[in-house]
């Protein structure tokens, strides 16, 4: 064989491997990538405001007078993912005014079809997100999944989103809603405030940080003049404006690579909210975060509600009710997810292709 004919041969082998590669990773992907059930439609109440004008190209996803949700997206959430959309859109008087903007780990395309073919009129975009663009500040945490990168794609919201959209609300993936979103999203911000979200100042702050941030004089005075209290980040309502003008993705990244040098924390991406935002935000009635509902970060047992009126459910913590149900341990609370969840009737992540 001459060496032209060697090449072309060779050429043509690596194309094959690469598409029998290609392939392959596609298999995969659909192999682990649960089924849905497509939802019922949803549709706006008499009363709601029009502000969709297709016949001039304008869009609700950017639009100041849509309700905007961020959500994050991957395989290991998705079907946390899906009962979110579902519980808001149920509970939404005016279900179309509300852009979806989700944040997707790899397999951006397989998760947007899966999107797609649940809720086939969603008003939404999906921006992919990049192990790199933080993987290097991330340390580790008392739980592996906090160490996931994508857990920290809240952080890069304002870099991520269009310029347009002036505000959003984050929600993690393992809650409902049980009550309408547009509620939570007219959260008044003030003249200052970057984000508002429930805060519980009745928690131990303290403990959210090591003895090496507490002992270090100027690290503990970070919270000198602020009534620092401790609040959950898998639900805030976030002015983006706000956030672009004041750089705290920086900030956030400070703070991170504080943590790599020295251990001032153990808990995954809340702490570097906490360092620059506690103190600092508009709070929000409980009712919008009854979180803990997944446990601790070590067992995950079982937990009731906190007292009071309750407008969303999060399963917090170590314990998803997806998973408890699949294994024929579930929590009583986890009933009240159980309505919202699309997954085909078959055993979770063995489905045909």
């Amino acid at each position: 064989m001459s060496k032209p004919q060697q090449y072309h041969f060779v050429l043509l082998l690596s194309t094959v491997v690469v598409a029998l590669a290609a392939i392959a990773n596609a298999a995969a992907a659909t192999s682990i990538t649960p089924r849905f059930k497509e939802a019922p439609s949803f549709y706006n109440s008499p009363d709601c405001p029009l502000i969709i004008d297709e016949s001039h190209g304008f869009s609700i996803l950017f639009s100041d007078q849509a309700v905007h949700v961020a959500m994050t997206l991957d395989t290991a959430y998705i079907r946390g993912t899906v009962a979110a959309i579902l519980s808001i859109l149920q509970h939404s008087s005016c279900p179309q005014n509300i852009a979806f903007h989700f944040v997707a780990s790899a397999d951006a395309s397989l998760l947007r079809a899966t999107i797609s073919s649940s809720f086939p009129h969603l008003n939404f975009l999906v921006y992919p997100f990049y192990d790199s663009s933080v993987s290097r500040l991330i340390s580790t945490s008392i739980r592996s999944a906090l160490d996931c990168p994508l857990n920290y794609a809240r952080s890069y919201l304002a870099n991520l989103l269009p310029s347009c959209v002036h505000r959003v609300v984050y929600l993690d993936s393992d809650l409902v809603l049980i009550d309408d979103i547009a509620k939570l999203a007219a959260t008044p911000l003030g003249d200052n405030s970057v984000l508002a979200a429930p805060e519980y100042c009745n928690a131990n702050f303290t403990s959210y940080f090591t003895s090496t941030f507490w002992s270090n004089t100027y690290f503990s005075l970070t919270f000198a003049n602020r009534k620092a209290c401790y609040f959950n980040t898998g639900v805030m309502v976030i002015d983006l404006d706000r956030w672009r003008e004041g750089d705290y993705t920086t900030k956030i990244e400070e703070w991170m690579e504080v943590q790599k040098r020295m251990r001032i924390y153990e808990l995954g991406s809340l702490p570097p909210f906490l360092l620059v935002f506690a103190g600092n935000i508009v709070p929000v009635d409980h009712r919008w975060n009854q979180h803990g509902l997944g446990g601790d970060n070590f067992i995950g047992l079982c937990r009731d509600l906190h007292h009071g009126p309750v407008s969303l459910l999060h399963w917090s913590g170590k314990g998803k009710p997806w998973a408890r149900l699949d294994a024929n341990r579930p929590c009583p609370l986890d009933a009240l997810w159980e309505p919202y969840d699309l997954l085909q009737p078959k055993t979770p992540f063995a489905l045909d292709s």
